[in-house]
């Protein structure tokens, strides 16, 4: 795992945007802590919420994909200047090593993607504020009360894992459980390959 710690400073000064609420997407309910979709919605995007670096050549993909959609302001070379930069380990987003011809040919995937259509996005039923400073409990509480743990799915499922990895919390059948006031019986049962997948690579980030 890199030591370097991730340098938000970076792209913070460059005025980058990697957070983004739903644009065209309408929620169900407003409250205090967020917005509640209740047919999920695929627009939200918020990346570098917790510690865990980029840890594949397809995540690092993505996220460059993403930045891009959410910056067309930017000029072809300066997207090129933020992505070299991102690539690069010792500035903490990622925790490989990635040498010109290899950055070439992602950055050139990401340029042939067709920004017409958005990233592609697990969808999210519950939206937190950003600053919302509720624990993982706290908004397990919230996932609880909109959707009723006799309503358990897949969705509510990866929003857990979501909120656990954003923590920095490994991923477990059982915090997961604990969160949402369900079995472990419950999760097993809704656990599918791909959430399996997905529990595996974003606990390898942590």
């Amino acid at each position: 795992m890199s030591h370097y710690d991730r340098d938000m400073r970076y792209l913070n000064d460059k005025r980058i945007i990697y957070r983004r609420t739903p644009t065209t997407d309408k929620p169900t309910a407003t409250y205090e802590w967020g917005d509640f979709y209740e047919y999920g919605t695929h627009e939200y995007y918020a990346l570098f919420q917790s510690k865990a670096k980029i840890t594949t050549y397809r995540s690092l993909l993505w996220h460059l994909i993403v930045l891009w959609y959410l910056n067309l302001d930017l000029t072809q070379d300066e997207f090129k200047e933020v992505a070299w930069y991102m690539s690069q380990k010792e500035n903490g987003f990622v925790t490989f090593n990635i040498n010109e011809e290899l950055f070439n040919k992602i950055y050139y995937d990401v340029c042939t993607y067709d920004l017409e259509d958005a990233p592609k996005n697990k969808p999210r039923k519950l939206v937190f504020k950003e600053f919302s400073g509720l624990s993982f409990k706290e908004k397990m509480q919230i996932v609880g009360r909109m959707v009723g743990r006799n309503c358990i799915t897949t969705s509510e499922i990866y929003d857990a894992m979501l909120m656990l990895h954003d923590d920095d919390e490994k991923i477990t059948v059982a915090k997961i459980a604990d969160g949402l006031g369900c079995s472990t019986r419950t999760v097993y049962r809704h656990m599918t390959d791909e959430l399996k997948r997905e529990k595996n690579l974003l606990n390898k980030e942590i």
